[in-house]
This record gives C-alpha cells, sequence and structure tokens, in this order.
C-alpha cells in the first residue's frame, strides 16, 4: 500500500516535476523613477469606446485576450499519452510492488493521461507521442523519409530499365537462331536440289555412306560456360578430363537443348549433347576425335535408351550404322559402308541374338541375299540378283530344302515383259551332289521334266 502511495503522488506531482516555476518578477526598489511626461509634447486623446463592440471570448479559454501558447489537447493527443502513462506506471509500480505494483501503476498512471493528456513525470509533454520533439528534428526525420522514396523510385526506374535491356538480348538472340535455322535449311535443301539434279541421290539413297552431320556456327556469347571434371569411364574414357562445358538453354525453361564439351586445355570439341524434340530429356549424342565427328548415337523412339548408333570415318562419311528397331536393348540391324557406298546389311529379325539375313552390294546394287526362312540359326536361302538399269531382278535362288545344310535346291528365273518367271528348277534329292530332278518352265508353268534316278519315279 505504502508502494501505491508513492506512485499516487508521483502522478499528482508530475506536471510539478516535469515543469519547473518561473518565479514571479519583485520590483527594483534601486530602479529610477519614469521621468515626468514632457509638458511641451502634446498628448493624443484616447479613443472613445465602442459600445457596439463586444469582446469576443478568447478560444483558448484565456481571460487575458491572449492566444494560448499551449497546444489543444484532442482525443487521440489523450490516448496517445494514456497509452505512455501506463506504460510508464506498469514499469515504476513493477520495480515498487511486482506484479501487482505494475497492474495498479498501468491503471493509475494510465487514468491520470486520459484525463489530463498528459505523460507523468514526462515535462509536460502534450498530445500525440513526439509533438515534443523540436521542429528541426521532425524536417530531418521528413526530409530522410523523402529522400528514401526518391531513393526507392531510382532503384525501381533502374530495375525497369535493367529488364528492358535483358528482354531486348534475348529476342536478339532469339531472332539469331531463327535466322541461322532458316539459313542451314536453306543450305541443306540446295544440297538435295543439287544431289537429284545430277542423278547421285546424295542426299535420299539409303545405299550412298551419309556425311557426317554438319555443325553449326553460333556464337559463343549465347551459351553458358562453365570447367567440370568428368570422371574416368564417364564417357568410356580411360582418365579423368578437365573440359569447358558450354549450355544452350534456347527456350529458356531451365534445361538446356544443347551441351558441348570441349578439352580444358586445346579447346577442342569432345562430345555434344542435343535435345532435339525440346521434351527436357536428351536424345542424341554426338562423340568427336580430333575435333571430327567419330560417332552419334540417338534415342529416337524417346524412351531415354539408345537405340541407334553410327560411326563415321576421318572422311566424313558414315562406315558403320547399327539399329535397335524394337527396342529391347539389343542390336538387331547393322550396315557397313565402303568407299562411301553400302556394301553390306545383317538383321536379326526375331531379335533372338542370331542374324537371320544378310544383304550384300555392289555398286550401290543388291547382288544377293542370305536368310534363314525357318529361324533355326543356319541359313537355308540364298539369293542372286541382276540388273536391268536401276531395276533389280532375281536372277537365282538356292535353298536347303531338306535342311541338312548343303544347298539340293537351284532354280533360275528369267524376266519377260517386265515380270519374273521361274525358268528351270534342278534338285539334288539324295545329296549326294548330282542333280536327280531338272524340271524346265515356260512363263512359269511346267513343260517337261527329266529324272535321273529311277529311284525317285513317281516324284
Amino acid at each position: 500500500m505504502r508502494s501505491l502511495a508513492i506512485l499516487l503522488a508521483l502522478v499528482l506531482a508530475g506536471p510539478t516535476l516535469g515543469c519547473a516555476t518561473k518565479p514571479a518578477p519583485t520590483p527594483d526598489i534601486a530602479a529610477a523613477p519614469a521621468d515626468p511626461p514632457d509638458r511641451n509634447v502634446p498628448t493624443r486623446p484616447a479613443e472613445p469606446t465602442d459600445p457596439t463592440r463586444a469582446e469576443l471570448p478568447d478560444p483558448a479559454g484565456n481571460d487575458s485576450g491572449k492566444p494560448s501558447d499551449e497546444p489543444t489537447t484532442s482525443g487521440s493527443n489523450r490516448a496517445s499519452s494514456a497509452v505512455d502513462s501506463m506504460v510508464i506506471g506498469s514499469i515504476m509500480g513493477g520495480s515498487m510492488a511486482g506484479p501487482y505494483g505494475a497492474a495498479a501503476g498501468a491503471v493509475i498512471f494510465g487514468i491520470y493521461g486520459a484525463v489530463t493528456g498528459e505523460v507523468p513525470l514526462g515535462g509536460g509533454r502534450r498530445g500525440a507521442r513526439g509533438a515534443s520533439r523540436p521542429g528541426s528534428e521532425r524536417d530531418r526525420d521528413a526530409e530522410m523519409e523523402r529522400e528514401l522514396e526518391r531513393e526507392l523510385g531510382r532503384e525501381v526506374a533502374h530495375q525497369d530499365t535493367l529488364e528492358s535491356a535483358i528482354e531486348a538480348e534475348l529476342k536478339r538472340q532469339e531472332e539469331l537462331l531463327r535466322e541461322i535455322d532458316q539459313r542451314e535449311a536453306q543450305k541443306q535443301a540446295a544440297q538435295i536440289a543439287t544431289a537429284r539434279q545430277d542423278g547421285t541421290g546424295l542426299q535420299v539413297d539409303p545405299r550412298v555412306a551419309p556425311m557426317a552431320p554438319k555443325e553449326r556456327e553460333l556464337p559463343p556469347s549465347i551459351y553458358e560456360e562453365a570447367y567440370e571434371n568428368i570422371p574416368a569411364g564417364t564417357w568410356e574414357n580411360e582418365r579423368p578430363l578437365h573440359v569447358l562445358a558450354r549450355r544452350l538453354d534456347a527456350d529458356r525453361d531451365g534445361t538446356p537443348e544443347e551441351i558441348r564439351y570441349h578439352d580444358g586445355d586445346s579447346g577442342a570439341v569432345l562430345r555434344k549433347e542435343v535435345d532435339r524434340d525440346y521434351d527436357g530429356k536428351i536424345d542424341s549424342w554426338t562423340i568427336y576425335d580430333a575435333g571430327l565427328v567419330s560417332e552419334v548415337r540417338e534415342d529416337n523412339d524417346r524412351d531415354g535408351a539408345v537405340d541407334e548408333w553410327q560411326y563415321y570415318g576421318r572422311d566424313g562419311r558414315m562406315s558403320r550404322r547399327e539399329v535397335d528397331r524394337d527396342g529391347d536393348g539389343r542390336r538387331d540391324a547393322f550396315y557397313v559402308f565402303e568407299n562411301g557406298d553400302l556394301v553390306v546389311e545383317r538383321h536379326d529379325g526375331d531379335s533372338d541374338g542370331t542374324l537371320d539375313r544378310i544383304v550384300y552390294y555392289e555398286g550401290r546394287h543388291l547382288a544377293r541375299t542370305e536368310e534363314d526362312s525357318n529361324k533355326d540359326g543356319v541359313m537355308d536361302t540364298w539369293t542372286t540378283f541382276s540388273s536391268d538399269g536401276d531395276k533389280e531382278i532375281i536372277a537365282r535362288i538356292e535353298r536347303d530344302a531338306d535342311g541338312e545344310g548343303t544347298r539340293d535346291v537351284f532354280e533360275q528365273y528369267e524376266q519377260v515383259d517386265g515380270r519374273t518367271y521361274l525358268k528351270l528348277r534342278e534338285e539334288d534329292r539324295n545329296n549326294d551332289g548330282q542333280i536327280d530332278v531338272k524340271s524346265v518352265y515356260r512363263l512359269g508353268k511346267l513343260r517337261e521334266r527329266e529324272i535321273r534316278d529311277p529311284d525317285l519315279v513317281p516324284l
């Protein structure tokens, strides 16, 4: 209770403690008396009082009629003073009487601040918080706020200018890429037209070794560059590699569509990875040897696994091509090129790991084939072709009809009016190496038959 009394006394003494009382002036006894008025100077008569003019009441409530220097206490100012008073009261009450004193001090000081609009022990401060600060300090704060706003405006304008410059650069790079693609397409179209005009068919004939893919000349500025270390075995490399990786994200989706790896020392290109359909997955890998394309691997069915392998020689032409046609992870078609021409292709049609068809070419023309017709793992049919201009026709077929591993049927064919007909069939029925039955045909129809072994009669 004593502490609460002290708090109350402090509240009541707040204005007195906060404001110094100015003593009343005392008359100066030693002062000289005022000079008497000069009799020679006429005095002005006092103006008569206008009885119609009523004295207006002082808005500040001063009886003297002079404007008050004290600011008017508004409702918002009283609320602000009450909050400040409660804070001071809780601090003082808590230090004197613990939690209960803090609560009582907050209540007492808050009531005082709400009623008077003053903060106890605050030096007679009135009005809203911060109103007692000197004008120069308020002006400095206001000027600082305005300067911060101006700085923020300048930064926003700078960011807008920077974004506009970036957008313009991206647009310029996209236009450059489109222009390069258009030039490349026009160049390829011109090459195809020239090839067709001279009759070589270099761009469309599958029996001609394709040239290694040409590299597009792109400005280095469109790539993002970074040095990387490739551990041994990552690319079937025997030793670790230090490379410069250049990445191109043309559609700005965060996933590069092309990555080129260069030797970190010489700068020679080592490897290129491309996302051809822009689906976010690499589907083409190009390997270089001394700056030239040596191998291309492709994922044509987009399942994430390589299904085509292309190999190129030092002359830039394809030397081999291997394909996994059914996507089972095993290569089932093989093509071999020599001197720019396709010479042989091998196929595993049932994907059992054993070849069942081999095709040979001579001078870009189909020459002969070998085939395992019953899929037992042994070749049993051999076909020879002849050429009639650009047309390839069957000339002869040899078979192992009984599956004994030797050829025992021989057929010859002829062309009549553009159609292929069986002309002659010879058979070794007993596998003794001698022809036992000879059949002659005309337009595919049997005309005569010669049987050399009487044991085969009737056939």
